[in-house]
């Protein structure tokens, strides 16, 4: 699923809890996997409307061919036990986590590496099609919402990716929890969501309690080189490191991900580097340009080995983020994951 080769976590040992997040992340799995095999679902055949970034998604019952066009979007469907209703799913970040892999491996992958064409989407017979970013509906894609509100079909964005910036919500854990709240509703699955956020939320009070990164200066190395993307102040990587109890060298800069500076790292001189791994950007190419750089290798935390991984997937809100701050936690307590 991801690299698991940190190499040397010198310095990352905390005198906390490990047992608390290693059980916290074992019952979330286990639960996880349990919605992700099917089980009750309360769903009725009477009519289905919420808002969304705006619009309102209108369902004559609960979705039998869903179709998810990013990776964000087909894990939250199958958390919550959809994978029998979907029709088919697309855009893959990096690999589907181990819970969910059986389910996802049922369910016809359309594209892995990008959006479908609009006509192998349309050949599925959809009754929802929903997405993680505004992207997929554009006509470069596969076509805006009002194309697929002709055909009566419906569509749901993530609201963390409205097109209008306006309409979207501050990214929070019960922000993610509306998002899975939304799913089970389309999907006539409300038991399985409210259980998936109950799980979130038990998780996460064990790792706020353990704080492995207390009194930790962290860097969130997304992508790029020239000038590196990283996680700001308001998205998927600050909750996390809000989770576990660090400071964000780019707590300063607004948005989810953003242009940061090489000067302000320097300065910062973190004492932990996260890194997203993903296939267009791996976590090991990352390392060996930090450490390949004559300033960059300097770094406390290049030097000492303080490198934290994890897949990108677990960064885009939704049910893995607590995953993501599950894996942080552990590796910054010398567990790893």
């Amino acid at each position: 699923m991801f690299s698991t080769s940190h190499g040397r976590r010198v310095a990352l040992r905390t005198p906390v809890s490990h047992r608390v997040i290693a059980s916290a992340a074992a019952s979330l799995a286990a639960a996880l996997t349990l919605s992700a095999c099917g089980g009750s679902s309360n769903s009725e055949a009477a009519t289905i409307s919420l808002e969304n970034c705006g619009r309102t998604v209108t369902l004559s019952g609960p979705a039998e061919r869903g179709v998810t066009l990013n990776q964000g979007a087909t894990e939250t469907a199958l958390s919550i036990g959809a994978k029998g209703q979907m029709a088919g799913t697309a855009y893959l970040d990096d690999t589907i986590a181990p819970q969910w892999q059986a389910a996802y491996a049922e369910v016809p992958a359309l594209d892995e590496k990008d959006f479908p064409s609009r006509e192998a989407l349309l050949e599925t017979k959809p009754d929802l099609v929903t997405a993680s970013y505004s992207s997929a509906f554009d006509d470069k894609a596969v076509g805006s919402h009002e194309s697929f509100d002709d055909l009566g079909i419906a569509t749901y964005v993530s609201p963390f990716g409205c097109k209008d910036k306006s309409k979207r919500p501050a990214v929070a854990w019960d922000s993610i929890a509306t998002e899975i709240t939304d799913y089970g509703i389309m999907f006539g699955r409300e038991d399985e969501a409210d259980a998936v956020v109950a799980q979130m939320r038990e998780t996460l009070t064990g790792i706020e309690a353990a704080a492995p990164a207390k009194g930790k200066s962290i860097f969130w190395y997304d992508s790029n080189t020239t000038t590196p993307y990283v996680g700001a102040n308001a998205g998927g990587p600050q909750l996390i490191i809000d989770a576990v109890g660090g400071t964000n060298v780019f707590a300063g800069t607004d948005g989810s991900w953003a242009d940061g500076s090489w000067e302000t790292v320097l300065a910062a001189n973190p004492d932990v580097i996260v890194l997203a791994d993903a296939s267009w950007d791996t976590a090991e190419e990352k390392k060996n340009y930090l450490r390949g750089d004559p300033a960059l290798k300097d770094l406390k935390a290049v030097r000492e080995d303080a490198f934290v991984v994890l897949p990108f997937s677990t960064t885009t809100p939704g049910p893995r983020t607590i995953e993501g701050a599950s894996l942080v936690a552990g590796q910054l307590g010398g567990d790893g994951a």
